[in-house]
């Protein structure tokens, strides 16, 4: 037995020496590594493969049958077939799964860097540019997001409440709302935890519950993304008729909403604030989210869905929704710590009339002149609203 181990132990220590006596690749080789701070993809030709050593003068030329009778076991040429992306046979119907006889991509030539295969290249622009630029975007728009809040604090009326309150929202238009926010947020943190979940939950958490909670979240991201997109729709159709834009909101965007001033800007309904968020972030980037998460869950018709097709709808995918996170923080902000009275706005679905004055001005004076009903959910005449009766000991 000990005889064994030393033997094990030499042959151990003879490979280590050789694999360091090897001369280094001659420079321009394609498995060269890329030097360090060169620009573009990193080349990374990890299947390249040598001539192999041998004492016949056809062994490269020889095919597989051939080498297994003089190699029994050896399929490097096999293998070097795979690394050039050429096309082996498959079972599957050429229609539906084309890439079938291509075990990896082919490799191919980027700008400014070595050969390296479009899934490498994919993964780097993943790992090197969407994760860090990503995170670092949604921890900026959050630690400003604090700041702003500890310095300037919750936006609070001027003026005394009435009592007496205008329906903002109606149940249905609440409902569109709070589905596509509880399918956002849903879809946002499982997101979060698939793409940032290694760096802040494996640590600690482990490898096995990390991997039971990932893939647990993916499944339900991808069933959850249909009902967003359903979702989305109804918001779009409730909302888009206030969120037209008008000449005021050039106003209110030249001095941004009074935001550093004492008063703030008259606007109608949706200041031209609200209005960004809608065409920018819910329908803009609501348009690449959605398309792009329909297409990575194979739900739009007439498309073969190739790896290549793939990697870049998943990139397109997280960028918008990166994006999209960070307006939506915003939106979250001003509709809860950010401003008093507009969560209640949307709980309830009224505010009261110094709350429609001060914030929406314009508003609440078509509102006064009637030209917009004080209760939309119910027709005029049918539902009153009531103020609410005076504490005791205080008069009417």
């Amino acid at each position: 037995m000990k005889q064994a181990l030393t033997a094990l132990v030499l042959l151990a220590a003879l490979g280590t020496a050789f694999a360091q006596a090897q001369p280094p690749a001659a420079p321009g080789t394609t498995s060269a590594p890329a030097e360090p701070g060169a620009g573009g993809i990193r080349g990374q030709n990890i299947f390249e493969v040598k001539p192999e050593a041998s004492a016949d003068p056809n062994y490269p030329n020889q095919t597989n049958g051939e080498r297994m009778k003089v190699q029994p076991g050896n399929n490097a040429p096999m293998w070097r077939q795979v690394g050039q992306g050429v096309t082996g046979y498959s079972s599957l119907p050429a229609r539906e799964a084309p890439e079938a006889g291509n075990l990896i991509q082919p490799v191919v030539q980027y700008p400014g860097s070595r050969l390296t295969t479009a899934g490498e290249a994919w993964r780097q622009v993943r790992n090197d540019w969407i994760i860090p630029y990503g995170a670092a975007l949604l921890f900026v728009t959050l630690l400003a997001l604090a700041i702003f809040y500890f310095t300037r604090g919750t936006i609070r009326l001027h003026g005394a409440e009435t009592g007496r309150r205008i329906e903002r929202f109606t149940p249905f238009e609440r409902a569109a709302h709070w589905s596509n926010a509880i399918a956002f947020v849903v879809l946002a943190i499982s997101g979060i935890v698939m793409a940032f979940g290694r760096f802040f939950m494996l640590p600690w958490m482990g490898g096995t519950l990390f991997g039971w909670i990932t893939y647990a979240l993916k499944n339900v991201h991808n069933f959850v993304g249909p009902l967003f997109v359903v979702t989305t729709v109804f918001m779009v159709f409730t909302f888009i008729r206030d969120n037209l834009p008008r000449a005021v909101d050039l106003r209110w965007l030249a001095r941004f909403g009074g935001l550093f001033g004492g008063r703030e800007v008259p606007s109608h309904r949706f200041n031209a604030g609200e209005k960004l968020v809608f065409w920018g972030g819910v329908l803009f980037l609501g348009i690449f989210i959605i398309g792009s998460g329909l297409f990575l869950d194979k739900l739009l018709p007439g498309f073969v869905y190739t790896r290549g097709q793939m990697q870049v709808a998943h990139m397109i995918h997280g960028v918008a929704t990166i994006l999209m996170m960070a307006v939506i923080m915003g939106h979250i902000y001003i509709g809860t710590l950010g401003m008093s009275g507009a969560y209640k706005a949307m709980r309830t679905g009224y505010v009261d009339e110094t709350w429609a004055r001060e914030h929406h001005e314009l508003w609440y004076d078509d509102i006064a002149a009637g030209k917009i009903p004080r209760q939309r959910s119910h027709p005029p005449g049918t539902a009153t609203v009531r103020a609410p009766k005076p504490a005791e000991g205080t008069s009417a």
